[in-house]
């Protein structure tokens, strides 16, 4: 389960329709568990793709900052999340192939009509849907 406060769910709304036809990313922070994890806070990375009308690829020394950022505040890093502008809340298989943190919350926010957060947790061999939640 993904439990996020107001603010953070808000934020990755807003951002997403900040970013148009582009999709958004950017770092979860907050309190981790395995099975279920709470959002506080979002940082955007900048999405550094070739082609990110349907892609996104984080700027790696930028997500390095971020995550030490969060670390230093002494959160912790939850998961991730992008946006597909024009697509479903499901990851693709570009998504899939890019997980690298086991365990962790992949969150997509879509804008095919009502915007809409899912969260997947990658397992190392697949996403596993979990539930979202938002607090107020």
């Amino acid at each position: 389960m993904l439990t996020l406060t107001r603010e953070a769910y808000d934020e990755i709304v807003y951002q997403g329709y900040g970013g148009g036809s582009e999709e958004i990313c950017g770092v979860l922070a907050g309190d981790y568990g395995d099975e279920a994890s709470h959002v506080a806070d979002v940082y955007p990375v900048e999405n550094a793709a070739d082609t990110p009308q349907i892609r996104y690829a984080m700027d790696p020394e930028e997500q390095l900052a971020v995550i030490d950022e969060i670390e230093d505040a002494g959160s912790a890093v939850v998961g991730f999340y992008h946006s597909h502008p024009a697509g479903p809340t499901h990851p693709s298989e570009t998504d899939a192939e890019r997980a690298t943190w086991p365990g962790y919350s992949y969150a997509i926010c879509a804008f095919d009509g009502y915007p809409f957060l899912g969260s997947w947790r990658w397992r190392g061999d697949g996403f596993e849907g979990e539930r979202v939640a938002v607090e107020g």
